[in-house]
């Protein structure tokens, strides 16, 4: 009798997406944000095209304050969660919240000079063990 093939990891595909965003991401290096259970990296306005071009790689949904309200349940959740999306706020996702997927919350800094993109998971396997292979994915240590 053949052995059945061993069941793939649910995050592979995403974290193998993410590994090319951090493997393009154009600013210093992430860390932890343990309050939102997310890795995060901030970059200077002049990064902004390049980090949007890495951020975009993996994360092709996007919705802003004016679009979150028609945004898949999961999505807002995430949304009202993190406390709502303000002018220049950006909420990216691999998918349109459907099953597991990975967020990305792009927050300007109020000093036009700053943005910091945080990025974690969502859905049902969003686990301790999905967010520590996140943190692995990223190099980041609690």
């Amino acid at each position: 009798m053949p052995l059945a093939p061993l069941p793939q990891d649910p995050w592979s595909a995403t974290l193998a997406a993410l590994g090319q965003v951090r493997a393009a991401w154009p600013s210093r290096g992430w860390s932890w944000d343990g309050r939102l259970q997310c890795v995060t990296s901030s970059f200077v306005v002049e990064l902004e095209t390049k980090a949007r071009a890495a951020a975009g790689i993996a994360m092709r949904n996007e919705w802003v304050a004016t679009t979150i309200a028609s945004a898949p349940p999961a999505i807002r959740e995430i949304a009202d969660r993190t406390g709502g999306l303000r002018a220049g706020q950006i909420l990216l996702a691999t998918s349109a919240g459907a099953g597991d997927f990975a967020f990305g919350l792009w927050w300007p800094w109020g000093d036009g000079m700053t943005t910091s993109l945080r990025i974690g998971l969502g859905g049902f396997r969003a686990t301790d063990g999905a967010q520590q292979k996140l943190r692995d994915a990223f190099g980041v240590e609690l």
